[in-house]
């Protein structure tokens, strides 16, 4: 049970620090690869949805069936995915405008104009990371429960999750990069943005574990599924579209599939 615990918060921990490596990629790269990242993201995206709806709900709906009988546990399953939709789509909402996660930067900006003391850019940024911490504390709870109940599920949920925090560091370091000049105050913020994925872990375990029945279990997994495929079709796949060259996008997200689809098959 305690390597089963490390290894679940090891997880979330790496791909809450994904943040940081796009940041790190603002810094030393002169040019945004599009092509690699509307292929990363698409793919993100295809391991996501194939997971949530071929692995997670299914795991989710046995356990509820079996604590809750037949009929109950089916409308358990559909509201616990339909809830992890709402949560997440209400986080969206009430993020302010001008520090939407959705909004792309290109590295290239942060060669095309002078550091400048301007508060505004630094209030974007802030917002940025505050409107990303937000998005990754439920992502935490995500790959933390679900490393917990399968350790391949949970590796193969991290890395989709790290895939697409890196351009969110981006997102975070360049404005802050504009308004302060300070590689070291973009990359800070850009990290702190990440370490709320952990902080969702570590509140899943002090909070969610003492009263975990296959009842709660199972509507966890729900909802987790209705988070990341909310995210997949919100965030991943507009974000692919907007980088896309000839329909990569949507190569990326058969091949997420596809490499899902294997690796489950290769562990049954």
């Amino acid at each position: 049970m305690t390597e089963g615990l490390l290894l679940a918060f090891g997880l979330t921990l790496m791909a809450g620090l994904a943040t940081g490596i796009g940041s790190v990629l603002a810094f030393f790269t002169t040019t945004t690869n599009t092509k690699f990242l509307s292929i990363s993201l698409g793919f993100s995206a295809g391991v996501m949805i194939y997971v949530s709806f071929m692995e997670i709900i299914v795991k989710a709906q046995d356990a509820l069936v079996e604590s809750m009988g037949n009929v109950l546990g089916n409308w358990m399953t559909v509201g616990g995915f339909f809830t992890g939709i709402l949560i997440i789509a209400l986080i969206d909402k009430f993020i302010p405008k001008q520090g939407n996660p959705h909004e792309l930067k290109r590295v290239e900006e942060m060669n095309e104009k002078e550091a400048t003391k301007n508060p505004d850019l630094l209030k974007m940024g802030t917002f940025t990371a505050l409107a990303i911490a937000i998005h990754n504390f439920p992502e935490g709870i995500a790959t933390f429960t679900s490393a917990l109940q399968d350790p391949s599920l949970g590796i193969a949920i991290a890395v989709a999750i790290a895939i697409h925090n890196i351009p969110e560091g981006i997102a975070v370091s360049i404005p802050v990069y504009f308004a302060t000049g300070s590689k070291k105050k973009a990359f800070k913020l850009s990290f702190l943005s990440g370490m709320s994925e952990p902080l969702g872990a570590i509140v899943a375990y002090l909070v969610l574990m003492p009263y975990l029945s296959d009842m709660l279990f199972g509507f966890i997994f729900a909802a987790v599924a209705g988070i990341m495929v909310f995210i997949s079709l919100d965030e991943l796949l507009p974000a692919a579209q907007k980088y896309d060259e000839a329909h990569l996008s949507i190569y990326g997200l058969v091949g997420g599939m596809a490499v899902m689809a294997i690796s489950l098959l290769l562990f049954i």
